[in-house]
């Protein structure tokens, strides 16, 4: 298959599922994305490529794509030379290339929205080394916030379980990924004493049972303020209906969609706490590799 078939079968799907969301999707603010990364990433064939919509307000109406790039490529320098992103000389602009110099890095992932256009960068570390926080919070451009939250992540047991960083360059943000965490971690008493201490609303008695299948726990930090943004718990599925959380008509149909697709279908569901209240957000694979389960360091499917 020729990358620019691959490109134009992933836009297609994008096209479609957005309709099936109400999303507008325009191909020319999508498709300049695709063909960017598409030469890079094997012509799509290697890749793990994932759709994501959310349940709170902020996301309604918003399709998110994300999908993997082979470390050799970088993908910060390419969104600017492409001119996805611009250069603002906020210390989010210079945190991959510091994360280079002093990580290894298995892979690297990109996440856009059909509407808000490019987005995140991820960057997997290999399977098994996982990064200690006190070699991330050394790292110059790294947002304070870990630094003051370093005693926190240590009581919890997470000091040395971060297998993935995440960038957000309109939002200024990092995302601190946790995974191959004890299963304590997911208890309802420590749920709720990690929520409280990080000063989040405390967490509806939905939310404390689907914590107890959960596989991953992510924060999200500033350099704005010391406090910890928000705190998501994740289980992956294979049946998102199953699971203890309100899936409203659109996210239902989004869901039946993808099952209908055929093929060994796999969703990360993830439960998020923020001050403005508590919402969740459903990841799918359009395209599925069994070696994102190692970098995920994911249990098997719930």
């Amino acid at each position: 298959m020729s990358g620019t078939t691959a490109l134009a079968g992933l836009y297609s799907a994008i096209e479609e599922i957005a309709r099936l969301l109400d999303v507008p999707c325009s191909r020319g603010k999508v498709w300049p994305i695709l063909a960017a990364y598409g030469d890079t990433a094997d012509a799509l064939e290697q890749s793990v490529i994932a759709f994501r919509v959310a349940t709170d307000a902020r996301h309604a109406g918003e399709l998110d794509c994300r999908f993997t790039i082979p470390k050799d490529v970088d993908p910060y320098a390419l969104a600017l030379s492409k001119g996805l992103t611009t250069e603002t000389g906020h210390p989010a602009g210079t945190l991959l290339s510091d994360i280079q110099g002093r990580c290894p890095i298995d892979c690297y992932a990109i996440d856009f929205g059909v509407v808000g256009g490019f987005k995140k960068i991820y960057s997997f570390f290999p399977p098994g080394d996982s990064q200690d926080l006190s070699r991330l919070a050394g790292i110059p451009s790294m947002s304070r916030s870990l630094d003051e939250n370093m005693s926190l992540f240590a009581r919890y047991g997470l000091g040395g379980k971060a297998s993935c960083i995440g960038i957000d360059y309109p939002d200024r943000t990092v995302n601190i990924y946790f995974t191959g965490t004890s299963a304590e971690c997911f208890e309802s008493h420590a749920v709720l004493s990690l929520l409280r201490e990080t000063e989040q609303p405390d967490p509806s008695e939905q939310m404390l049972k689907f914590a107890q299948a959960g596989f991953g726990i992510y924060v999200t930090l500033s350099w704005d303020s010391p406090r910890i943004e928000r705190i998501c718990f994740a289980a992956m599925t294979s049946d998102p209906m199953a699971l203890p959380v309100p899936l409203e008509p659109r996210i239902g149909k989004f869901v039946r969609r993808m099952q209908d697709a055929g093929g060994e279908r796999k969703f990360v569901c993830a439960v998020a706490s923020s001050p403005h209240g508590e919402y969740y957000k459903l990841q799918s694979y359009y395209q599925w590799r069994p070696w994102i389960v190692d970098l995920m360091a994911a249990e098997a499917p719930v």
